[in-house]
């Protein structure tokens, strides 16, 4: 057998596939009358590419390793190398004339599709025979080779809640029903389980103290006996995990795991093709490691299977929603047919859980109420407990026979009044050997106590009453009685209102009391309180109607015992906060800041952030709410927020509870009277915007709140300028930022390819985006975080919309389908067909019962409950790409491209009316709230107002320089906004058509728009990749800076590191100021985005380079303009000056490489030869030769001071992108797209060594200044160092960063590259290079400034670089907005800091 042990073709055919799909895609948008075949074969090359990422996913997992025949491996490789060839051919010619690196520049409307149908069917044909034969070659038992230590290491991934098995430690002494009692209720819940046509969920509902829990573990204990139970979750509130939802599927999960081996292999599956999925929601885990492991597991599996899950006190669940969102999910296993999934639920009868039951399908659960036993019955049940339980204590207590007599434990179970909790209270009591009076005695006194009342709650707070009074207090009085009092309420207070419960080191540790002091009380109260003598399990409630006793004064009558609900939390107010104010930077004493949470260990953590100081930091303001206190300027409060801030979000951080931050910051906000506490609120305010802002940073590595998050505030930022003195001083130089917080509120990062569309929930809740990467995500509104990712498309993803209950998300595919989903679960609920085209638009009637999809040229009515096919409209000329419902759901509205609106009836489907006036293709179109006009964008780049009822136009809005995207109005109807392909979103007046704001931030074009339904957020969707979540009504921040009016494309400093130059698509080159960073000069004569910028070897000269087709040579010290070179006729590519200073060579797209005279602007030589664009040109150390690279695949030898050709170097098998000679000038180095460096002998010609190992093509290579080392960057993002004479790999490194240039320092210490600067020592650990300038190690990666490639500062979106530039100690970064942003290093002060990357 032989291993299939690289996947470099792999991943070359995969990547050619991706950038034909690119290619396509903007076909699609540009080229009408071929969709159906750009569509055939779109679908093709995704099919192909899924197929090709199965295999590499193969190959590569560790768990498992791939092993074929020969033969079959020989068949793959064949295949995947005929794949190749022709995805090659194909992309050649869907380039437009010189390939895919200049697709951008002709724009897309000159594109035109080079295929006929039936070469397009020939194309298909071909690459279905290749995929036919890698799944033939892939034909394998994958199961078997995934084994079973494997599945054991992937399940130990899965998050547990300890002890929420009926089994677990903490519940086995709890109580199961004694032999003969529950008898029949028992029968029922069993015989539901056993049977295979009841009903998939049995709810068990009734009060408090009847006997549930015990039930549920007598339930799940049957079960198991059985070999039927598949899991058991028993929640209890204040008992950590067991009081939330959070591990509620992950440990239902691993429990279901070890019931059968392929549940289990189907899970550990899921775990191992999605190793995000336990950090992932709710649904999200539901739906892959529960719901589709039973899924496969009914498909697969030979016989019925039966699996009972136990869940135990739902009510006791914190969070509403969490609840909600379980009895959303539950009943999906009612959609299994042969696996029978049982869930027996228990709960007290709470609103929102019996409404949630009540929107349940009735076959989907059946239910009982305890309450609706015969009282006869229950009443026998307590009795025999008693019986059994008094008889225990005889035995136990040596006491004599007949103890006690019938006649008492009949009083006792009738004062029981239907309550097990009384009964077992009582038991507990009685037992207790803690309490100095005699097993006979303490019944006695329960017997003699007079009753008051019946009422349940009324029984149970006599018998709570005499436990307190008998077991606390007992004959003290006076102040004796007051001080036992005070320490009861002292110390049981906080248990009973805690939102999690402590163990009772901690515990005293929060409330600053002795351990003693603590441990002495609560031994008194075993009767009523579960205090277990370990010091890592919590203290708990033995039951929830205890805490409901002691909270509610008019149930707790002896004052003494009465906890003010009120006071107590603003006690644990004050407590938190003392607690919280040891807080310090770098809690955990990680070092680097760059530290990633997810990889500080738990105990670590456990260990630095003690259980009491967690608690703190989560739950202080929760406390802060419920006591309901005022805040003032200069409270407390304000006080802990001026000092620890930044120490608490570090911690909550650590903790993975960032977004938890926000909500508790806006929680302040709404409780904070602006009036009373102006400062506060101010400081709030700003907090709230500065978490938010730095949200993504801090929940990657928390250390980054003293770094990113105050280096890139606003400089007017309240937390910012309190702050300041926390940013390191090894930063001597900040960056410059605006003023004031901009109208960005947050940009959200998750999709990787085009992000269409964008869609608030209509409770707004929810925010949800559609992409061209197939998916759907759904956001949290309030904190950004990302809650799920809809997967089942498979083409891009054009459109969503929310039904008008929020409970269902529409999506329109390129795929012809449309799917619904709910978003409480994520499930699939239905997917449309019908369509025969891409889906291009979707929208839900206001009353919810329609769906309307727009494909092609026609409209579909769905029934959105049925998902049957209403109508279909037909009247458009081309494509419709947009539609939407009027207000009453009478209208519908759609845009197309044959540059109409049409007005429909939505009941008949009949034509009402066609607005005309744009002189472009229709992209969208929004009625206003009140249906009386309808807006509409073009590609005219302007958006039109229109009467709804007349068709009158009514104003026309001018502003955007491009095609406007999409449209929509503000819920109150008084403003628009519109998105375009000029990247910005406007704000306009509806009523008056003036403009009010221009929102810019994106890079590429923006896609979509969406207020939020109380208008405050306003949502765009980009080609940028990302959706931004804007404030509409803040008004863009104050300009100070001083930046370029687009696109920052070139950075370079001149030699003496002095000054530095940037060259810009306004037309524009700038000179600046290294040491200050101002602005020295701009150099205006470009007609075009200039594009590059290099100073000649003297530094005297500056040559700059621009799509105008120009190079222009400038003077840098007086910055006059001195030549002008334009001869080329097409772009120029690259430009370099002799070592001399005295030429300067150029190539172009036009095939040809010019050389110049520096001081008259000359041509000196045309050299022809080239048959494709010539991207490179170098000159030899001693300027006597002239090599360039082309895209024709060959390297051609130049005579530099005649232009006579002198040798053509052939070998390559793809574009060449570089070329470099060795210091010496004997040999030279080519770099190219085949992936491949290549180095010639420059006296014959002769190849003499072939680099391999990148895994895509290669942009750069340079020879080292003592030609012993050649280094090489690529487009895979690794550079890799080799030696020069045996060809050897040496090292490579993974920089995170697009690569374009590489070059040696001097002293061959570090390297240069067009991102920042890397020494050696991080390629090559331990070398010698690195004593010579160990701190040359300054590297900007996509998302991070790094210092010998480990992380140090995060860059938000805003900052991320366009190009870089390097001088020593001082970074500057080049910014699509415009903006320059300069930073300087103490790097001799910097710390060494490590494992942050």
């Amino acid at each position: 057998m032989e291993v299939v042990a690289s996947t470099t073709s792999i991943i070359a055919v995969i990547q050619v596939a991706d950038r034909i799909l690119a290619l396509c895609g903007k076909y699609a948008l540009a080229v009408k009358d071929a969709k159906k075949d750009i569509d055939r074969l779109m679908a093709e090359l995704v099919t192909l590419h899924k197929v090709l990422k199965r295999v590499d996913e193969m190959v590569n997992s560790e768990a498992t390793k791939l092993y074929m025949s020969h033969p079959a491996l020989k068949d793959l490789e064949g295949s995947i190398r005929g794949c190749r060839s022709t995805l090659y051919e194909l992309e050649v010619k869907l380039d437009p004339g010189k390939g895919r690196k200049l697709i951008g520049r002709f724009g897309l409307r000159a594109l035109t599709w080079p295929f006929k149908s039936k070469d397009v069917t020939k194309i298909i044909e071909a690459l279905d025979r290749h995929q036919t034969t890698i799944i033939l070659a892939l034909n394998m038992d994958q199961c078997a080779n995934f084994g079973l230590a494997e599945q054991d290491r992937q399940i130990d991934k899965l998050p547990y809640a300890d002890d929420a098995a009926f089994n677990s430690q903490i519940w086995e002494q709890q109580p199961r029903c004694l032999y003969n009692t529950r008898v029949e209720l028992l029968r029922t819940v069993e015989t539901w389980g056993r049977s295979p046509t009841s009903a998939c969920i049995f709810w068990l509902r009734g009060m408090a103290g009847t006997g549930k829990s015990t039930i549920a573990r007598t339930i799940a204990d049957s079960f198991a006996k059985e070999k039927q139970l598949g899991a058991s979750f028993f929640f209890s509130r204040g008992k950590g995990d067991l009081g939330y939802a959070r591990k509620f599927v992950t440990t239902i999960a691993a429990q279901l795991a070890g019931k059968d081996p392929s549940l289990r292999y189907y899970i550990s599956k899921a775990i191992s093709d999605n190793s995000h999925i336990v950090r992932e929601g709710l649904r999200e885990q539901w739906k892959h490691l529960i719901f589709r492991p039973l899924l496969e597991l009914e498909e697969k599996s030979p016989r019925p299977q039966t699996f009972v899950v136990v869940i135990d006190a739902l009510d006791e669940c914190e969070g509403e929603d969490d609840v909600r969102l379980l009895l959303r999910l539950l009943p999906e296993v009612n959609r299994l047919q042969k696996v029978k999934v049982r869930i027996f639920i228990t709960s007290r009868p709470e609103t929102l859980i019996r409404f949630s039951f009540r929107d349940m399908s009735g076959d989907t659960h059946q239910d009982l109420a305890l309450h609706e036993i015969a009282q006869e019955i229950t009443q026998r049940d307590i009795y025999f407990f008693l019986s059994h339980e008094l008889e225990g204590m005889r035995k136990e207590y040596g006491i004599q026979h007949g103890w006690p007599d019938h006649r008492s434990i009949q009083l006792l179970s009738e004062r029981a009044c239907g309550l097990f909790i009384y009964a077992s209270t009582a038991c507990r009591f009685i037992r207790t050997s803690k309490y100095p009076t005699a097993p006979e005695d303490r019944l006695e006194h329960l017997l003699q106590a007079p009753v008051i009342s019946k009422s349940p709650d009324g029984v149970l707070d006599k018998i709570y009453l005499q436990v307190l009074e008998h077991s606390l207090i007992g004959d003290c009085d006076g102040l004796e009685r007051e001080k036992l009092g005070a320490q009861f309420r002292a110390i049981v207070g906080p248990i009973v209102i805690l939102f999690n419960t402590l163990p009772y080191p901690s515990l005293a540790m929060l409330i600053n009391r002795p351990d003693r002091d603590v441990l002495a009380l609560l031994r008194n109260l075993h009767s009523i309180l579960d205090v277990p003598e370990s010091q890592i399990h919590p203290i708990q409630l033995l039951h929830p109607s205890f805490r409901d006793f002691l909270l509610n004064i008019d149930r707790c009558s002896d004052r003494l015992f009465w906890i003010d609900e009120k006071k107590a939390h603003e006690n644990l107010v004050k407590i938190c906060l003392r607690t919280m104010s040891d807080l310090k930077e770098d809690t955990c004493g990680l070092t680097a800041p760059g530290a990633l949470s997810c990889r500080v260990p738990g105990d670590r953590i456990q260990q630095c952030i003690p259980v009491e100081l967690q608690y703190a930091c989560r739950y202080w303001v929760d406390h802060l709410l419920k006591s309901k206190l005022q805040l003032r300027d200069d409270d407390q409060i304000h006080v802990f927020l001026r000092q620890h801030l930044l120490h608490w979000l570090e911690v909550l951080g650590l903790m993975g509870k960032i977004s938890e931050s926000i909500l508790m910051i806006t929680s302040l906000e709404s409780h904070i009277r602006a009036d009373k506490s102006p400062n506060l609120d101010a400081f709030i305010r700003d907090a709230k915007r500065f978490a938010i802002h730095s949200r993504s940073a801090i929940e990657q590595a928390p250390l980054q709140i003293y770094f990113s998050a105050l280096v890139f505030a606003p400089s007017k930022s309240i937390v910012r300028r309190q702050f300041q003195n926390q940013v390191p001083g090894w930063i001597c130089k900040l960056p410059k930022v605006h003023v004031d917080w901009s109208a960005v509120l947050q940009t959200l990062e998750g999709h990787i390819d085009v992000v269409s569309a964008v869609a608030f929930s209509p409770d707004g809740k929810q925010l949800a985006s559609a992409s061209w990467d197939e998916t759907v995500r759904l956001w949290d509104a309030a904190t950004g975080a990302a809650l799920e990712s809809l997967e089942g498309h498979s083409s891009y993803v054009r459109a969503v919309a929310f039904s008008p209950d929020s409970k269902q998300l529409a999506s329109a595919s390129d795929d012809k389908n449309v799917r619904l989903w709910d978003t409480a679960t994520g499930a699939a609920l239905q997917t449309l067909k019908g369509h025969n085209d891409g889906v291009s638009a979707v929208a839900f009637s206001p009353n919810g019962k329609q769906l309307a999809s727009a494909s092609g040229k026609t409209i579909k009515f769905w029934n959105s409950v049925t998902g049957d096919m209403l109508q279909t409209l037909k009247g458009h000329r081309d494509g419709v790409s947009a539609i939407a419902f009027s207000p009453n759901g009478k209208q519908l509205a759609s845009a197309s491209w044959d540059e109409t609106v049409r007005l429909w009836d939505s009941a008949t489907g009949a034509a009402l009316q066609t607005f005309e006036g744009h002189t472009g293709a229709f992209s969208a179109v929004a009625f206003s709230p009140d249906g009386k006009q309808l807006a509409s964008a073009s590609d005219d780049e302007t958006i039109r107002l229109w009467d709804a009822a007349t068709g009158a136009a009514l104003q026309t809005l001018e502003g955007h320089t491009e095609a406007v995207s999409a449209v929509a109005f503000s819920p109150d109807g008084k403003q628009l906004a519109s998105v375009s392909w000029d990247k910005t979103v406007r704000l306009w007046n509806a009523a008056t058509g003036a403009a009010l704001r221009t929102l810019e931030g994106h890079t590429k074009a923006v896609s979509s728009v969406a207020f939020s339904p109380d208008g405050k957020q306003l949502a765009s969707a980009s080609w940028d990749k990302t959706v931004r979540l804007w404030d509409s009504a803040t008004r863009a921040a104050q300009q100070t800076l001083e930046v370029h009016s687009w696109a920052i494309r070139a950075v370079a400093f001149s030699p003496d590191g002095k000054q530095l130059v940037s060259a810009s698509e306004d037309k524009t080159v700038r000179l600046w100021d290294t040491a200050t960073g101002a602005v020295l000069q701009t150099l205006e004569g470009h007609t075009e985005a200039v594009v590059s910028v290099a100073f000649s070897p003297d530094g005297k000269q500056l040559a700059s380079v621009s799509d105008d087709k120009t190079v222009r040579l400038w003077d840098s010290a007086t910055r006059a303009a001195l030549q002008t070179l334009e001869v080329h006729t097409w772009a120029i590519r690259a430009v370099a000056f002799s070592p001399d200073g005295k030429q300067l060579v150029s190539a172009s797209d036009d095939k040809t490489v010019r050389l110049w005279d520096t001081a008259t602007g000359t041509v000196l030589q045309t050299l022809e030869g080239h048959t494709e664009a010539v991207v490179s040109v170098a000159f030899s150390p001693d300027g006597k030769q002239l090599a360039s690279a082309s895209w024709d695949n060959t390297v051609r030898l130049w005579d530099s001071a005649t232009g006579v050709a002198l040798q053509t170097l052939e070998g390559h098998t793809d574009w060449v992108n570089a070329v470099a000679f060795s210091p010496d000038s004997k040999q030279l180095a080519s770099a190219s797209d085949d992936q491949t460096v290549r180095l010639w002998d420059l006296a014959t010609g002769a190849p003499l060594q072939l680099l391999e190992g990148h895994m895509d093509g290669i942009n750069a290579v340079a020879f080292s200044p003592d030609g012993k080392k050649l280094a090489s960057a690529s487009e895979d993002e690794t550079i890799w160092l080799w030696d020069s004479t045996t060809g050897a790999a040496e090292a490579n490194i993974d920089a995170d960063a697009n690569l374009r240039t590489v070059s040696f320092s001097s002293d061959g210490s570090y390297l240069e590259t067009n991102r920042g600067t890397i020494s050696l020592s991080a390629l090559i650990p331990n070398t010698l290079t690195s004593q010579l300038n160990p701190r040359h190690d300054i590297f900007v990666k996509e998302q991070w400034v790094a210092l010998g490639m480990e992380n140090i500062l995060w860059l938000p979106p805003e900052y991320r670089a366009n190009c870089v530039a390097v001088c020593g100690s001082i970074l500057v970064l080049g910014h699509v907005s415009g903006q320059i942003s300069f930073f300087e290093f103490n790097l001799a002060h910097l710390p060494a800091y490590g494992a942050s990357r």
